[in-house]
């Protein structure tokens, strides 16, 4: 059976079920290619750890249900959205300018802002906080702080804007 593992031939002989398989569980035939080619990457890269040659199948079928399985917590986990849908959640970006500014200059801006405003940038912009985080530290609906950063981030702007004029 050791000569029945080259790649080759195992390529040759599981290729169309395993194919299928993907198919039955992706419904596409772009994801099913990519399934059934991704796990027999995976064998090429581990199948030497494999001792059972009898196991051979199991173990590729098993490989491409977990390479599914993963790839769909990731697309769930990362969803693709069209920019058009998103663009209002999108963080706004300052302008090259005012990354020549000195750091003191913007914080004094920042103090200059609306509490509502000031404490969502700072959290988002200073400390790296979420979105989710932002709203749960100020135990505030996500909507309200997406709406608090842009606001508090164009009056910045606005402010910063007027300083250097």
């Amino acid at each position: 059976m050791a000569a029945s593992l080259n790649f080759e031939s195992l390529v040759a002989l599981y290729y169309e079920p395993l194919y299928q398989f993907a198919f039955s569980l992706t419904r596409a035939e772009a994801e099913a290619c990519d399934l059934t080619q991704q796990t027999f990457c995976v064998w090429a890269q581990k199948g030497h750890q494999l001792h059972d040659a009898s196991k051979v199948k199991t173990w590729l079928f098993t490989t491409l249900h977990r390479e599914f399985l993963g790839a769909r917590r990731k697309q769930n986990r990362f969803p693709h959205l069209e920019i058009e849908s998103v663009e209002a959640e999108l963080a706004v970006e300052l302008p090259v300018a005012f990354s020549a500014l000195d750091g003191a200059q913007i914080l004094a801006a920042l103090a200059q802002l609306e509490e509502i405003y000031q404490a969502p940038v700072a959290l988002f912009y200073l400390q790296d906080h979420s979105y989710n985080e932002i709203a749960e530290i100020l135990d505030v609906p996500l909507g309200t702080v997406k709406s608090r950063l842009s606001r508090g981030l164009e009056k910045l702007h606005c402010g910063l804007t007027a300083e250097n004029l």
